[in-house]
């Protein structure tokens, strides 16, 4: 990288050093080479390329941020972020599809909440049209509903090819990415940070970025920075349709708002196969991507956070279902029935699954938002599960704004992509 030299006679290897090189810390590299060009930008993974955990272990939809708090970061982010997907990927030649979606009810009790989505969906300024039996039907000839609404601004593209782009891109305006570098220790000093490896190579940077997904927890940790909060995995896990002409596009039930979790789904992707789930089972490990997946230390971290076994008191109910669905392909079928009713038990075949970085508050709370952390010279995203990779480019521009605030090199005007929301300007951030 051309900037490292300049940096090595003032003793720094970079100006923003970036651990993850997961979509959000891609998209973050991404934004600082635009908005800042010459900074010295060097993103540190452990894995040997991008996108090999939650970026690209989902089912590849575009948000349109129908469901999320309006005024929160996740409507804000998911609205913008949904049109500037589509836009990213026409211009790069990536695969993509604003195709739609369905949101079914299938009882009288779900009723309530699909018009609440209705008005939260209006609120945050997305188009919905509200169906009948026989308008659902016209969209999805086989899902059967009481009610229904339509939103035209989903869409399904590769979110691997998306980071693998935003790599390349950040890396051709001198940004250097390592891949097969994990962290193993964070010194954080007044004039700025040194990270070693566990290879023993070191990168000494004036800002750090935390970018670390389903160990950001840890990462803010190894930082001296108490987080507030633990990762607490959650393994998705998903079928593929073996009749993929059942279903046109993307169908989803009404959520329950207690949870951050969409519920079993059935999404046309953009190779054309239909993805059926997740449920969602606590994952034995932070990268458990089944049930033979067992990490004693851990696990042992999870159950001695206090906010995980106040969320299996608060919510046993609803995890027992999970658990069963997890088991039971007759359950997870069941499940799969209330919406596509022809669909069968053999119908479903198992899919690679995916683990959810959930951030957990020490009350048990499931934080609903993205978290976004300061520290002295440190920017830490703490809470960044769907629809962050939606959501991911203002993202990224919001993360890289505060990194060059910590460089004293703050852009006079907007980043490029567009001006962000003025709550996310304060000084300590959302």
């Amino acid at each position: 990288m051309a900037q490292v030299s300049a940096y090595g006679s003032q003793g720094f290897d970079c100006d923003v050093l970036v651990i993850g090189g997961g979509i959000v810390g891609l998209s973050t590299a991404y934004a600082l080479t635009r908005a800042a060009p010459g900074t010295g930008v060097v993103v540190l993974e452990k894995e040997p390329g991008p996108a090999r955990h939650q970026t690209g272990r989902n089912s590849g939809v575009i948000h349109s941020g129908i469901y999320y708090r309006p005024g929160s970061l996740k409507a804000r982010y998911a609205v913008r972020g949904a049109a500037e997907m589509v836009k990213f990927c026409a211009e790069y030649g990536l695969p993509h599809a604003v195709t739609g979606k369905l949101i079914v009810a299938t009882r009288r009790d779900e009723l309530p909440r699909l018009h609440a989505l209705v008005q939260r969906g209006r609120e945050n300024g997305i188009p919905v049209r509200e169906l009948g039996p026989a308008q659902i039907a016209e969209y999805e000839p086989r899902v059967r509903g009481l009610a229904g609404i339509h939103v035209g601004t989903t869409g399904v593209c590769d979110y691997a090819a998306v980071a693998a782009q935003l790599a390349d891109s950040a890396a051709g305006c001198g940004a250097e990415v390592r891949y097969g570098a994990e962290v193993a220790s964070v010194d954080r000093r007044p004039w700025g940070v040194a990270v070693r490896t566990t290879a023993g190579d070191v990168v000494r940077a004036r800002v750090l970025v935390n970018c670390a997904g389903l160990h950001c927890d840890r990462v803010a940790r190894l930082a001296g920075d108490d987080p507030g909060m633990r990762i607490v995995p959650f393994r998705g896990e998903y079928h593929e349709l073996a009749r993929p002409e059942l279903v046109r596009g993307l169908v989803y039930p009404v959520p329950d708002p207690a949870f951050p979790f969409l519920g079993v789904h059935l999404t046309r992707g953009i190779d054309g196969g239909v993805h059926v789930g997740p449920n969602a089972v606590p994952a034995l490990g932070r990268e458990g991507y089944d049930w033979s997946v067992v990490r004693p230390g851990e696990l042992a971290a999870t159950l001695a956070w206090p906010g995980s076994w106040r969320i299996a008191r608060r919510h046993w109910r609803y995890g027992a279902g999970e658990l069963r669905r997890s088991l039971s392909r007759r359950a997870f079928t069941e499940a799969v029935q209330r919406l596509l009713p022809e669909v069968t038990e053999a119908d479903l075949r198992p899919s690679p699954a995916g683990v959810r970085a959930q951030a957990v508050l020490r009350d048990g709370t499931l934080a609903d938002d993205f978290l976004l952390r300061e520290a002295p010279r440190t920017v830490h995203v703490l809470n960044a599960p769907s629809p962050a990779a939606t959501a991911s480019l203002p993202i990224g521009r919001e993360v890289a704004r505060r990194a060059l605030r910590h460089l004293g090199r703050e852009p006079a005007g907007p980043l490029p992509g567009g001006a962000e929301p003025a709550a996310a300007r304060t000084p300590g951030g959302p």
